[in-house]
């Protein structure tokens, strides 16, 4: 009993892992995402300011060029993010699972360890009220 208690603390914390590992790259993404938008507002005002769009233009601001780089470096980075995250929820899920069936056995071991005892308590019991 004593090691399936452990066994189901060890999944617990697995699933918490792995929860977590989720929870880190959806932050991540969010915040991929934000600077992204960030990043094109600021393109947006840089081009309204010096009133060239066509990034083909020679006098094209640098500025903007370099934040539509990191721009597209941020949503690139957010994709292969999504790519890890459906990976994340796929092993999140198994690890609860796990975590499930190792609390349904130790559940299980719980309910038959009593009934495996109460003969001997009982007869425990009644040699005590008879004084054998």
């Amino acid at each position: 009993m004593k090691s399936l208690d452990t066994l189901i603390r060890l999944k617990r914390f697995q699933a918490e892992e792995k929860r977590r590992h989720l929870a880190q790259i959806e932050t991540m993404i969010a915040e991929f995402d934000r600077m992204a938008r960030d990043l094109e507002r600021e393109i947006e005002a840089e081009e309204q300011r010096s009133g060239i769009t066509d990034t083909q233009h020679f006098a094209y601001s640098t500025y903007a060029r370099a934040a539509a780089t990191r721009r597209d470096n941020m949503r690139r980075s957010a994709d292969e993010l999504k790519g890890q995250l459906s990976e994340a929820r796929l092993a999140h899920d198994e690890a609860l699972d796990e975590l499930k069936k190792m609390e349904a056995l130790g559940e299980r071991e719980r309910v038959e360890a009593p009934v495996e005892m109460a003969p001997r308590n009982i007869a425990g019991r009644a040699r005590a009220v008879l004084g054998a």
